[in-house]
């Protein structure tokens, strides 16, 4: 019986080398990495606290303060590298979670078919219906303040593509020669799907759920604009919202939590790509040929 999934060895050999070649895809990973070891040793990397208040406020960027201070005398520095963590944290964290979700509802509804395909996709087709941003900000408000609530909040909201991916990816594996092959020699539903569909249908959402870190990342950030982030950590979405009151006289307060967002999200979509390249068999023959 022939399967599609190469040896796990293999497999990994062709996929890392296929994301080497990708200039682009090894520049975002490096910045990935950057980030991580600046939001792990945060505290000995940051000049100060990120809620410590010195005597000077609204100081611009200079050797005390690189990325100056704000209204509190609150370093700057110290706030994006501190806010590093959360927005890293409720990124990788939502991602996984819609990603898990994803996963199990598409393969449920693909594989089974009937009335759960039915009753799971109407579902999905809710949740994509009703506004992620404000669906979230209405639940967070509801639930309370809470970064692994916040987490929690935008993985659940953000399952649907790729659950609709899943699901494609199963009815199209699902009546292969390899399946109808296992069924023939008495193989049980739930390990033919866990043995033989999934991983051949897991490496499209991880794509879609590498991508999905950069759009929980800015929801955490307009969620925390808005005010209903954990008062009890420095994100980069509540430095931005405490800064739109001193766009005028103190434009390092936005210009660096803003910057440190778009950087984030960047590298996070590059990473996207690269994996969407070499997890692609038909792009990887053509990478490799």
């Amino acid at each position: 019986m022939s399967a599609l999934v190469p040896s796990g060895l293999k497999l990994l050999a062709d996929v890392g080398g296929v994301y080497r070649r990708n200039s682009g895809a090894t520049f975002g990973l490096g910045i990935l990495g950057v980030l991580a070891v600046v939001a792990i040793f945060a505290d000995a990397l940051a000049p100060a606290g990120p809620f410590q208040v010195s005597t000077g406020s609204l100081i611009a960027p200079g050797r005390s303060h690189p990325f100056g201070t704000d209204d509190l005398g609150r370093d700057v520095f110290s706030g994006v590298i501190y806010g590093a963590r959360v927005s890293l944290l409720v990124g990788f964290a939502a991602a996984a979670t819609s990603t898990l979700l994803g996963v199990v509802i598409g393969a449920l509804a693909g594989f089974y078919g009937g009335w759960m395909d039915g009753t799971l996709m109407r579902t999905t087709e809710f949740f994509q219906v009703v506004p992620r941003f404000f669906l979230a900000l209405l639940v967070v408000a509801m639930l309370g303040q809470g970064i692994w609530k916040v987490a929690l909040v935008i993985g659940i909201l953000g399952w649907p593509p790729v659950a609709r991916l899943v699901r494609g990816e199963v009815l199209s594996l699902k009546d292969r020669e390899f399946v109808q092959a296992s069924r023939a020699i008495g193989g049980i539903s739930t390990r033919i799907l866990g043995q033989h569909i999934l991983p051949n249908a897991i490496p499209p959402a991880i794509v879609v759920g590498s991508l999905d870190v950069g759009q929980a990342i800015l929801l955490e950030a307009g969620l925390s604009f808005l005010g209903v982030g954990d008062p009890n950590f420095v994100s980069w979405g509540k430095m931005l919202n405490n800064a739109q009151r001193f766009l005028r006289t103190a434009w390092w307060m936005s210009l660096f939590p803003g910057l440190a967002v778009f950087v984030t999200v960047l590298a996070v979509n590059l990473v996207g790509g690269g994996l969407n390249d070499a997890l692609n068999p038909r792009l990887r023959r053509n990478f490799k040929g």
